[in-house]
């Protein structure tokens, strides 16, 4: 038995049990692939998986047992080069992010590229998806850390530290009734129209739809999607009322008003959520302090590395103050260059 053979057991497990893209994932050819798992099952002396034909079925119940530990020892493998490397100081390395759209394209290019600054051979890779996706994604060990939102309780999967808080805006073409109004806006005006918004809020536990349900009024959905910019583009093409994430406003939205809704929905807090029992990179505590700088990146390490968390942590500023400190951040780079 090998690390190599275990890895592809994981790695046939979480691809669905197809194969073709199991081998693309560990870059192995298929063939090879599957010889090492025979050789595996050979070993073991049963079988891991159920087949149908050529194709595998079902993971076997002996299967699902070996597949649990070859996670731990996968893991504490990953943990081992984890921590040699930070002995040896090695700043080169890769960060796979899981998040979605919206935190991608408008609250991590500033700290992804001052992370760039101090880490110049780490690669940074992106894996978008919903926010119950990319908390999978970490739990399989496919991405290091996520970044993901609640309107609520703290992420119940890994190690969760608050980034900031945010809440959502109105979008809607100007000339549209809603920006007419001369009063807040309430639910009750929202509920007369057809909304356009995030794919979550077809789920039951979503703050939006649960909104709604609490004042007994309709929610209608016409158009749904993970991308804030796909939101006002359907916007825009007069399909509904637009209610996204305040960070997507951008102030580009030409022919669109953004109207505040400040107290109609529940504020949502972005959390970075890493896994418990993960040795963490030293460039990977850089992107936290980036991300989080109101965090003390001491305190992060010694409660990851060590489960001592000292007090709660600092509540998380408000993405407006976030704007604003990182305005005057360039502010102060462009002065002190000039």
């Amino acid at each position: 038995m090998t690390l190599t053979q275990l890895r592809y057991l994981i790695a046939i497990a979480d691809s669905g049990l197809n194969i073709t893209l199991a081998a693309e994932r560990v870059h192995a050819t298929q063939p090879g692939l599957s010889k090492q798992l025979k050789q595996l099952e050979d070993e073991l002396g049963f079988k891991l998986f159920t087949r149908k034909g050529k194709s595998l079925d079902a993971v076997t119940a002996a299967g699902t047992e070996v597949l649990e530990r070859a996670r731990i020892i996968h893991a504490e493998s990953a943990n081992i080069r984890a921590l040699a490397a930070n002995l040896r100081n090695e700043a080169h390395g890769e960060l796979r992010i899981a998040t979605t759209h919206t935190q991608a394209r408008y609250a991590l290019p500033l700290p992804i590229a001052a992370l760039h600054s101090r880490y110049p051979d780490v690669g940074v890779h992106l894996q978008p998806g919903g926010d119950a996706e990319i908390l999978q994604l970490l739990e399989r060990g496919q991405a290091d850390l996520a970044v993901t939102s609640s309107a609520g309780a703290v992420p119940a999967t890994g190690f969760a530290l608050p980034a900031y808080r945010w809440r959502r805006v109105v979008l809607v073409p100007g000339d549209h009734a809603l920006a007419k109004l001369i009063r807040p806006l309430t639910l009750a005006d929202l509920s007369a129209y057809p909304l356009v918004s995030y794919e979550s809020s077809l789920q039951p536990e979503s703050s939006l739809r649960r909104a709604f349900e609490a004042q007994g009024l309709p929610l209608r959905l016409a158009f749904t999607a993970r991308d804030a910019d796909l939101i006002r583009t359907y916007v825009q093409a007069g399909l509904g009322v637009g209610v996204l994430a305040e960070m997507a406003v951008t102030g580009d939205d030409e022919g669109l008003r953004v109207l505040p809704i400040e107290d109609l929905l529940p504020v949502c807090t972005t959390w970075i959520v890493l896994r418990r029992n993960r040795v963490l990179r030293d460039y990977a505590l850089e992107f936290i302090a980036q991300f989080a700088p109101h965090i003390d990146r001491r305190d992060v390490r010694r409660a990851f590395d060590h489960g001592v968390q000292s007090a709660p942590w600092p509540e998380a500023p408000h993405w407006r103050d976030v704007v604003a400190l990182r305005a005057a951040a360039t502010t102060e780079v462009k002065d002190s260059a000039g």
